[in-house]
């Protein structure tokens, strides 16, 4: 079943159940923008994986993109504007949602269909397996805007592919195909369509 069907294009978030394989999708669904993770949608993501963790039937939770974007992490108008006080409220915010993500009981995958960007990527390193399509794209292009991720990102992606890579990939903002992904640990699997596979893994646990 699938809960937004009757959603409108306009909800940032789109949640769907599929209830044989005891799990949610939840789907970025603003990928005119770039699917960002504004603070709205930071907001909007907490209540619905608060909700999720408490339900008994929801034993994996699926992330995914519209479009051909998964998620671009911090809507960049927003970071402008922040002075250092609401700054580090809007990092802390960040941190705590993505801390949720990795401590929830139900297994989590994050299925990148497409770009995964900054906070997008601090998401899916959250997650407990990452599969991506041949078209998904990585990177963390703080540092061609003089900032860097302060959702978590810094110490889950050395974890994940060593602290030498981790300071390559953040320093240069360079991006990574699904293959050299794949090849350095950072996703666990190159399939189409991603989400699919995602569910199919999901089924068969």
């Amino acid at each position: 079943m699938m809960a937004g069907d009757a959603a409108s294009s306009a909800e940032a978030i789109i949640l769907e159940h599929h209830a044989a394989s005891h799990a949610a999708v939840i789907r970025f669904n603003r990928p005119t923008g770039r699917n960002p993770l504004s603070t709205s949608t930071l907001e909007e993501l907490e209540r619905t994986v608060s909700a999720l963790a408490r339900r008994s039937d929801v034993r994996k939770i699926i992330f995914t993109g519209a479009g051909e974007v998964f998620a671009s992490g911090a809507n960049i108008r927003e970071v402008a504007v922040l002075t250092g006080e609401s700054a580090r409220a809007f990092a802390l915010r960040g941190q705590r949602l993505m801390q949720m993500i990795e401590s929830l009981s139900a297994l989590t995958i994050a299925a990148v269909n497409g770009y995964c960007m900054g906070g997008g990527l601090d998401l899916a390193l959250s997650c407990r397996l990452r599969f991506a399509s041949k078209a998904a794209v990585f990177a963390h292009p703080g540092a061609r805007l003089g900032i860097i991720t302060g959702w978590g990102g810094t110490q889950r992606l050395p974890r994940l592919i060593g602290t030498a890579r981790a300071l390559e990939f953040f320093t240069t903002a360079r991006r990574l195909t699904s293959d050299e992904a794949l090849e350095i640990g950072l996703v666990d699997r190159i399939s189409d369509p991603v989400l699919d596979c995602a569910l199919e893994h999901a089924s068969k646990i």
